[in-house]
């Protein structure tokens, strides 16, 4: 049985890049039927996207949410930095998906702005060759990370974040997250947004506070690089999803039953089959970055 919440936001998924936890995000995908969902920037990492590394449950994903449109799904692509040569399309619409650099929902009463986030980072708006290799970089420590952990996990050791790690010992780094949370509230004060939602800092978040005398809660849906989390509204309220392989563990590998060997008669189906192939799609983004 599929979880139906109203609104779902994930954040910074940096398909293309090794660091990306495609398939964890895969499962996730196809554990819940929303009425929209929000994709808050550096959904496609162009930045670093290279032809001869595309896995397939990266392919896979973006197949799972053209599937998820073409069944109802209203789907929002906000642009991010790692993602902003699509800005050149801002404003785009088809069918059910809808490109944009920014976004305002209204929630009965309330409003929630949605952005990506780099709009405060200097490093992306003043030294982009710095930002670049600073992901680059960035990546090949997570890689490394998961190579530590699966040493961690031979000595029965927990798993450890080595980024988070050097977040949480660079000063610097951290003034930047608490800059960063301020300035969004305190903008999203000035406009009486009642919620701003950012992605970029890969810091999953939910508080409230008030700004200009008015209650603003701040989220930030994380990333599925790190942290593997999202937002989720439903009946009226906020909350951050922290993905868990034990919630899709089943009881029994017979209850199993591929896709592959139940055949499609939904020519809509069909018709999306054809259009997302691996070649078209990759065909598509290589259009974009050139």
């Amino acid at each position: 049985m599929k979880r139906e919440p109203d609104i779902v936001v994930i954040s910074d998924v940096h398909l293309g890049t090794y660091g990306c936890h495609a398939k964890e995000l895969l499962t996730y995908l196809k554990s819940i039927r929303p009425k929209t969902l929000v994709i808050n920037g550096d959904f496609i990492d162009i930045w670093q996207f290279r032809k001869r590394y595309f896995p397939k449950e990266h392919m896979q994903v973006i197949q799972r949410i053209l599937k998820m449109a073409a069944k109802g799904t209203k789907v929002y692509y906000i642009t991010g930095n790692h993602d902003d040569t699509l800005r050149r399309y801002s404003d785009f619409s088809t069918g059910n998906i809808h490109l944009r650099d920014k976004l305002v929902l209204q929630l009965k009463d309330k409003r929630a702005w949605v952005f990506h986030g780099d709009i405060f980072d200097l490093s992306v708006r003043y030294s982009p060759f710095i930002a670049k290799l600073g992901g680059k970089s960035y990546d090949y420590l997570i890689v490394f990370n998961r190579f530590v952990n699966k040493i961690r996990k031979v000595f029965g050791l927990q798993p450890m974040s080595l980024a988070k790690e050097a977040k949480q010992r660079v000063k610097k780094a951290v003034s930047f997250i608490s800059d960063f949370e301020e300035t969004a509230i305190d903008l999203a004060g000035q406009q009486k947004y009642d919620y701003v939602i950012c992605g970029h800092i890969h810091q999953p978040q939910m508080r409230t506070t008030n700004a200009h005398g008015h209650p603003i809660t701040y989220l930030n849906a994380g990333d599925w690089v790190e942290n593997l989390t999202a937002l989720e509204y439903q009946w009226g309220q906020w909350s951050i999803y922290q993905y868990d392989p034990a919630d899709y563990q089943i009881v029994s590998n017979r209850l199993i039953v591929k896709e592959s060997a139940i055949p499609s008669t939904d020519e809509e189906d069909l018709e999306l089959k054809k259009n997302s192939s691996p070649e078209a799609l990759l065909q598509n983004i290589m259009g974009l970055v050139s």
